[in-house]
């Protein structure tokens, strides 16, 4: 039989834990604080446990700690990962250090079913949802790599979090309440599914919640996103609204530029009167290339500062991402996709993208 994890469970949840293991309730706050406060990766390191204690725990539960396949560090500081639950199945965490905090970004998913035809991470198709102890067990292994305290979580790595609010949303829940991070430091992005944005609106958790737009206009939006043809830009922007409102924090449109496809001056301008009154930001992000048959290119610098230009006169809060880690594969997926193992690039040429 399997050993359950540890990783992934609440102090209330592993103070029952202990008292079903015949120990004291304090002696599961004592756990939280190993797992959750000092990142422990064995029983063993806790030494303040009794030690017929640890032996009752590991006849039926882990740790769960990830399997590292693969670590690059990037000249500008940052560290990816590639990591399985020992199945190798694997999937991406990134360390991203900057002067004012450290950020990460986490994986919800193994691989993603979304078909985004512009994403690293779509080339290599979906496996399966992780689970809570698996998205825990990311930060808790990239804080075991920095000095300083990781204060900002952003769910942009491999997988749509959206299609897996079940384990996220507990994920959540455990680093506001058993590590310590501000909601409003968490960060999810989604590629726009409706009815789990106004699902998550409804549980009313002042996250920062951020929208992969890419462009205002349905037809070139479908074409870079399946979903698109599910729930279109408008649909899809109203859902957003009922957020911001519901929340009372301001949303974040991703827009991915893309030379001579969504960098024309018509499309920010459309792009300015959709967000036009709502509180939020347009993050611009330049493509980072990823060898897919399409063809993509980065925009030369001359026609980002235009798209930008227009927003800016058109009132919109613009910013441009800090790019990190180019020399280390950091875009999504992208070092997944030169992974050998189970989770080698495949041929996706019959795979049938998710709301296509």
């Amino acid at each position: 039989m399997a050993l359950a994890p540890l990783i992934g469970l609440t102090t209330e949840q592993l103070v029952t834990v202990a008292q079903e293991a015949g120990a004291e309730p304090y002696r599961g706050k004592q756990l939280a604080k190993w797992i959750y406060g000092k990142a422990a990766t064995t029983l063993e390191e806790m030494k303040d446990l009794p030690s017929n204690f640890r032996q009752k725990l590991a006849e039926s539960y882990t740790l769960s700690p990830l399997s590292v396949a693969d670590h690059k560090k990037s000249t500008d500081g940052v560290d990816k990962l590639l990591v399985h639950h020992g199945d190798q199945q694997v999937y991406e965490c990134v360390l991203l250090p900057y002067t004012d905090r450290v950020s990460c970004c986490l994986s919800s998913q193994v691989g993603c079913p979304m078909g985004c035809t512009f994403c690293a991470t779509g080339l290599g198709g979906f496996d399966r949802n992780l689970t809570t102890s698996e998205i825990v067990s990311q930060y808790l292994l990239l804080q075991s790599l920095s000095p300083r305290r990781i204060s900002h979580v952003v769910f942009m790595g491999m997988g749509e979090p959206l299609l897996n609010l079940a384990s996220l949303v507990p994920a959540m829940k455990i680093f506001h309440e058993e590590i310590g991070l501000s909601y409003r430091h968490l960060t999810v992005s989604t590629v726009g599914l409706v009815p789990q944005i106004l699902e998550l609106a409804q549980l009313e958790l002042p996250i920062h919640l951020a929208l992969s737009l890419h462009s205002p206009h349905d037809e070139i939006r479908s074409r870079l996103m399946p979903v698109n043809n599910k729930w279109n830009v408008r649909e899809t922007f109203e859902a957003m609204k009922v957020y911001q409102k519901t929340t009372g924090r301001k949303i974040t449109i991703e827009y991915l530029l893309i030379d001579q496809l969504n960098d024309t001056q018509n499309q920010a301008e459309s792009l300015a009167s959709l967000v036009k009154g709502v509180p939020c930001v347009v993050n611009l992000i330049p493509f980072n290339y990823v060898d897919t048959s399409q063809g993509f290119r980065r925009p030369i610098r001359e026609r980002v500062r235009a798209f930008r230009q227009v927003l800016e006169s058109k009132g919109v809060n613009v910013t441009e991402r800090v790019e990190r880690g180019h020399d280390i594969a950091a875009a999504c997926g992208q070092l997944a996709g030169q992974h050998t193992g189970k989770f080698a690039r495949r041929d996706l040429s019959n795979q049938i993208p998710l709301l296509s």
